[in-house]
């Protein structure tokens, strides 16, 4: 939407991670130390990089249950260390993964973005929808709730909820008919630019880059001016 064409924006679909709230330590860093607790040492840096080039190689999470999103990271895992070391052998994979998969499941692996908690609190306040909308797994439920910021959210939307996944339209047009809104007066906020952004877009609703904000304090800010017209979405 340019500048000068004002919508009216009732609900805003923030991502997780990256976006409101963000991992406390580098992924290689946390992979490392508990693998070297099972009596594997890999060096975080080649972790840390295969982790990433796995996770963008990876088929979309199942939207089905408990058993299939710990399946689908266990496999994630298993790449990971097999990119970083072919020669990596666990004495007990299940036990080092248990460890892990837990560790990420507790909010104090995690903190909240600079802003996040005002930011809630600025949209709640301008009487906005609001719900976190991810392709994260169950555990992002506990994790909101202990960083405190489940308290402020409407909802929260997650594949098995919608039967899908980010960047299907499907899964943003889903969270807005949950939470009562058509897509056109809906916001979504991310850092990814395809999954988040674009995808948001082609389902109809507007969009935000959130390195286009300085923190998310400002986002109640951003949205007035974008109904007034004084500003665009941008990202």
């Amino acid at each position: 939407m340019s500048e000068g064409a004002p919508r009216r924006i009732r609900a805003v679909l923030l991502d997780a991670g990256g976006t409101l709230i963000r991992m406390r330590e580098p992924v290689g860093e946390v992979y490392a130390r508990i693998a070297a607790q099972h009596g594997v040492r890999v060096p975080a840096c080649r972790l840390g990089d295969a982790f990433r080039r796995v996770l963008r190689g990876a088929p979309p999470m199942p939207a089905s249950d408990d058993d299939a999103e710990r399946a689908w990271w266990r496999g994630v895992v298993r790449a990971t260390f097999r990119a970083a070391d072919q020669m990596v052998r666990f004495d007990d994979f299940e036990a080092f993964f248990a460890a892990l998969f837990a560790h990420y499941a507790q909010a104090d692996a995690w903190r909240a973005m600079p802003g996040a908690h005002e930011g809630l609190a600025a949209l709640r306040a301008s009487g906005r929808r609001v719900a976190v909308a991810s392709n994260f797994d169950q555990r992002l439920h506990g994790i909101l709730a202990g960083l405190g910021l489940a308290a402020s959210l409407d909802l929260v939307w997650l594949p098995r909820d919608a039967g899908t996944s980010k960047p299907d339209p499907a899964f943003f047009t889903g969270a807005c008919a949950r939470l009562g809104v058509a897509p056109a007066a809906a916001l979504a906020v991310g850092d990814d630019p395809e999954e988040d952004v674009a995808a948001a877009r082609r389902a109809g609703l507007a969009a935000i880059a959130v390195d286009t904000l300085a923190s998310l304090g400002a986002l109640a800010q951003r949205i007035d001016a974008i109904e007034r017209g004084e500003a665009e979405e941008a990202g």
